[in-house]
């Protein structure tokens, strides 16, 4: 899975949010300021070139869909964020955040209790 530039993942986070539709579509949801409609088409043409997207020709235009999920895109950068900046390890991640103040006693008392409650898979 290949990595994306910001514009891609701005781009997908709409595809994800809207579950696929056509570039008119992404441009109505995406955040402000939007880009020009030509350049979210290429934005788009270049993730479906990286496996993102699945173009598919309805009269004259395409209507896009995701072909990966959120999820995974998820998993995987985050992998690689903590790898790169935290030594791939997940305690710095939080202790840098704690240090930042931008973690509160409580919510890592919360995050405690959901992996002490996990159920069995």
């Amino acid at each position: 899975m290949e990595k994306l530039t910001q514009q891609e993942e701005e781009a997908m986070q709409t595809v994800w949010s809207l579950e696929g539709g056509f570039i008119k579509e992404f441009l109505e949801h995406m955040p402000e300021p939007k880009p020009p409609y030509t350049t979210l088409a290429s934005t788009v043409k270049n993730l479906e070139k990286k496996g993102y997207v699945q173009g598919e020709k309805l009269g004259n235009s395409y209507r896009y869909l995701p072909l990966i999920k959120q999820e995974d895109y998820k998993k995987r950068f985050m992998k690689g964020f903590v790898g790169d900046y935290f030594k791939n390890s997940y305690k710095e991640l939080v202790a840098f955040f704690a240090k930042e103040k931008q973690i509160s006693a409580e919510e890592l008392k919360e995050i405690i209790n959901m992996i002490e409650n996990k159920k069995p898979e």
